[in-house]
């Protein structure tokens, strides 16, 4: 199969989908860029679709790659016979491979290599063979004595490391025995004795006993993270017949042979010297991939959710990054994010100067007219909104939230931060950062190693590698969703536009900064470097606000710039009429031309069009509009205020295997268990739900959530 049709089933559409696919990646154009504005190639592939085939064909190359390389070293070899050439070539996958080629792989000193040396590669076949000979044993092996070789049983005993490697190395004896193990063998840990586990995190894996197929990816993870630390022994037990019957079906002794219980012997050892341990790396490594893809892609899902929070519009925001011994750092940011005050506060241990705390903060919120305050989620975080609280009953216009503030102090010491504010301290920097991820989460958090987002489960124990590919690939998908004005983003926002990256970016904003805002998205192609490829990426997912191009303003590409204004002079508009009068026009246009036909008369494909037509009624719509904005608070909630069966609303903070965890005012995050949602629910980061408390342990901190049924949930 081609690399179009093997990737087309996979993803259940037409291989000329696929193909029109790999073409354009290949030709050097980006996924968002391929998925927005060649949708007539593509038949439509979205985001997700276009990622997965670049993704895919990457692969798919990789493996073809090595196939390439392995049938060169077994050629050197002169070993590469018809029979393994087809084969090779037929192998579908880097196991399939690395199996076939395991007999010719050079290998470090091994004791069949040994016994070759010594001349007994002959007497080894007679094993596998089960050749027949009337002689005794003894008689047979005593033929291969020579100066390295000093009795029989030595020679035997060579011959027979030489089979069970041979056995071990057998492509098909690895394949049947891997599938076997992947399906019925089991996954045992133990506690190390002595091992130190003050917090009992791995208490219920001390005696723990699974089959591999019926294990959960969190139970996989915390496995190898307790094996990690030292705490846990892992093994995988895999049942007898499963290597027993393969290998014997294929390694069948001779009862009239001589060698049958040589052949017996050898296979025996190939199983628990060679074959078992590979096997169980194989399960384990198989294991580890499955739950790592999966943490990764509840990481980037929960990225997603969190990196589509709606923007606060228009709100004058003071920051806090709460602390206790070093103080709380107090930043005000306008509503265009520029910074205007800073300062620190006492407000607990060991200072204890509340009212002072509280004086400051009202001077600030006087004299800079705050409409928010936000509290950074972390250390001191609750004491603080107490303070914020008492401070905001008494000033009905102002508002507090808690803000997830992973990533902040790694924003704060960053050469980003540096260059963006040299003169303030590193904690204070961390206070605008925590002001403005109410303003624009998206603008903000791009500035942060996704990784360092704290939204998902077990990050540090899974490939790295991957993780920030499958994270930068969220961050680019949702930059150029929601596109970016080109005249207020920062570099680390551009960066990820479509066809810039780092330094484009930043000589982008070096050429805004010496010539003033861009009038007009053309004059990107003045910009140093800026080819005509790089323009062609990332023009549609540019804005300028009321530029010398009221089009520029839209998602609509320069490129169908022609196309837009044949259809609006068709409805009698201009780019000069008010928006909120083109939508009447231009619904009276398709009743009078349908969509095909208008289509056809402007030379453009109905995807295309489709999307052109929504520009036009909603220029630059900004998709995270449409999600729920956060839950402003104005009073604070202790343990002490729950009950069980109090309703609440709260918000979703992290959703995870086994639910989701959320914000209900408090300082401990209540867990809504999977069991407790609807069938089919499915949460994300920033939702905001309806919980009722179900269970409270003060002394663990543990709240148990269950979900309130709607009125228009019924009784399913």
């Amino acid at each position: 199969m081609s690399y179009a049709e093997t990737i087309a089933s996979l993803l259940k559409v037409k291989p000329s989908q696929v193909a029109a696919t790999i073409q354009l990646l290949d030709e050097g154009n980006t996924v968002p860029f391929i998925s927005r504005y060649r949708k007539e190639m593509t038949g439509t592939l979205d985001d997700e679709q276009v990622r997965i085939v670049a993704d895919e064909v990457v692969r798919l190359r990789g493996i073809d790659d090595r196939r390439a390389t392995i049938l060169a070293s077994i050629e050197e070899q002169g070993k590469l016979t018809d029979e393994l050439r087809s084969a090779i070539t037929a192998a579908d996958s880097m196991t399939a491979l690395e199996d076939l080629y395991a007999p010719y792989k050079p290998k470090r000193r091994t004791r069949a290599m040994i016994a070759r040396e010594k001349g007994l590669q002959p007497l080894a076949d007679l094993i596998l063979s089960q050749a027949k000979d009337r002689r005794a044993l003894e008689a047979i092996a005593a033929e291969y004595l020579n100066e390295q070789v000093g009795n029989w049983q030595e020679a035997i005993e060579g011959a027979r490391d030489i089979v069970a490697e041979a056995i071990s190395d057998n492509a098909e004896v690895r394949r049947s025995t891997r599938e076997k193990a992947l399906k019925f063998s089991k996954v045992g840990a133990e506690k190390v004795a002595g091992a130190a586990d003050e917090k009992r995190v791995y208490e219920s894996y001390y005696e723990f006993d699974g089959r591999v197929d019926r294990l959960q990816p969190h139970q996989i993870l915390a496995l190898n993270r307790g094996e990690k630390e030292g705490v846990l022994k892992i093994r995988v037990n895999i049942n007898e017949r499963d290597w027993r019957d393969v290998v014997e079906s294929i390694f069948e002794a001779d009862i009239l042979s001589p060698f049958a219980d040589e052949l017996i012997l050898a296979e025996e050892d190939a199983a628990n010297r060679l074959l078992l341990p590979s096997i169980e790396r194989d399960v384990r490594r198989e294991l580890s991939e499955k739950a790592d893809n999966h943490a990764i892609n509840v990481f980037a899902t929960n990225l997603r959710a969190l990196l589509s929070l709606p923007p606060l519009a228009n709100q004058t925001v003071l920051g806090l990054d709460p602390g206790f011994r070093t103080g709380t750092k107090l930043a005000v940011v306008d509503p265009t994010g520029k910074l205007l005050d800073t300062g620190t506060i006492y407000p607990h241990e060991p200072k204890n100067d509340w009212k002072g705390s509280i004086d400051t903060l009202q001077d600030m919120i006087n004299r800079h007219h705050v409409t928010l305050i936000t509290i950074g989620n972390g250390t001191a975080s609750r004491e603080t909104e107490k303070l914020v609280a008492e401070l905001t009953r008494n000033t009905p216009s102002t508002k507090y939230l808690i803000v997830n503030e992973a990533g902040a102090s790694v924003y704060s010491a960053s050469p980003l931060a540096r260059a963006e504010f040299p003169d303030l301290d590193v904690t204070i920097r961390g206070a605008v950062s925590i002001a403005r991820r109410a303003q624009d989460p998206l603008a903000e958090l791009v500035k942060i190693d996704p990784k360092s987002i704290g939204v998902g489960l077990y990050q540090h124990d899974v490939d790295q590698t991957a993780l920030s590919h499958s994270l930068d690939g969220v961050v680019e998908s949702v930059v150029n969703n929601v596109g970016v004005d080109l005249n207020t983003a920062s570099s680390a926002l551009l960066t990820h536009v479509a066809g810039i990256g780092p330094k484009l970016a930043t000589t982008i904003v070096s050429y805004r900064d010496a010539n003033g805002a861009f009038k007009s998205r053309s004059e990107l192609k003045k910009v140093s470097g800026l080819g005509p490829k790089a323009f062609e990426q990332s023009a549609g997912f540019m804005r300028i606000r009321n530029g010398a191009n009221a089009l520029d303003a839209s998602a609509i590409h320069p490129e169908s710039y022609p196309i837009a204004l044949t259809v609006l002079e068709s409805a009698g508009l201009t780019p000069a009429t008010p928006v909120n009068e083109r939508k009447p026009a231009l619904d009276a246009l398709l009743v009078k031309t349908p969509l095909e036909k208008l289509a056809g008369e402007v030379n453009c494909g109905v995807p295309t069009l489709k999307d052109i037509l929504e520009q036009l009624v909603r220029p630059g719509r900004d998709p995270r509009e449409e999600a729920q904005t956060p839950i402003l608070r104005t009073d604070v909630l202790k343990m002490e205020d729950l009950a069980e069966s109090m309703e609440l609303k709260g918000t979703v903070r992290n959703v995870v295997d086994f639910g989701a965890f959320v914000d209900i005012g408090v300082k401990q995050d209540g867990l809504l268990h999977k069991s407790q949602m609807p069938y089919g629910t499915v949460l994300k980061v920033g939702d905001i739900i309806d919980v009722e408390i179900l269970k409270i342990e003060k002394e663990r901190g543990r709240i148990g959530l269950g979900w309130v049924k709607k009125k228009s949930e019924g009784n399913s």
